[in-house]
């Protein structure tokens, strides 16, 4: 049971209020056109289950793994994020995910890299419902672009399966686009600066 968060556990009054859909928001700061779900069964079904908190039981949108349980799913930020806690819906009988890895700031991971430490892991319960949090390191995971979530195996089952994962936590817009501008302005005054010396001898020459 280590690892495993409190928070919404078995608390299903609270389910439908605006405040868990702001809360598991962070799925409209995904880069969904740079996610990468590998083996999956259909291409590009692993984007589909990060979708809003009111459409996590919509179960006509999901993930099931290919040749064999693995599921491994590369999402990259459009900043970074302060990661809190996960919720994993998964499939019926036993193709839900039994465990999870998390690794951060690793992009492009494949199935090679998955033998190094993850940042953390959880032995996964079955959760048809998003009823079970999963509480994250927050310490860990304070400053996060790229979260690789690995499930390297299931209850059984040939293949495994995933309705929806949702992600709380915060998220603080990335930098990079100031720091282009600011060096991109720099050089215009560069070039401003060589007119000003110039123009005198242009204008003696006259």
């Amino acid at each position: 049971m280590s690892g495993h968060g409190h928070g919404c556990d078995g608390d299903h009054d609270h389910d439908e209020t605006p405040e868990m859909g702001l809360q598991y928001s962070l799925y409209s700061k995904i880069d969904i056109d740079n996610l990468q779900c590998l083996n999956e069964a259909v291409e590009d079904s692993g984007k589909a289950i990060f979708k809003p908190w009111e459409e996590r039981l919509n179960f006509e949108k999901f993930v099931e793994s290919d040749a064999d349980e693995e599921l491994l799913i590369n999402i990259p930020f459009t900043g970074n994020i302060k990661l809190k806690g996960i919720i994993v819906i998964g499939g019926e009988d036993q193709s839900h995910p039994s465990k999870m890895k998390l690794y951060k700031n690793r992009p492009r991971m494949t199935f090679d890299d998955t033998g190094l430490i993850p940042d953390q892991e959880f032995d996964l319960h079955p959760d048809t419902t998003g009823t079970l949090e999963y509480s994250t390191m927050v310490v860990k995971f304070s400053s996060v672009h790229h979260l690789t979530i690995y499930f390297p195996q299931n209850f059984g089952a040939e293949n495994t399966k995933l309705y929806y994962i949702g992600l709380r936590g915060e998220f603080t817009p990335a930098h990079r686009h100031g720091v282009t501008i600011c060096t991109y302005e720099a050089k215009p005054n560069v070039a401003d600066h060589k007119t000003e010396v110039f123009n005198p001898v242009s204008h003696h020459v006259q």
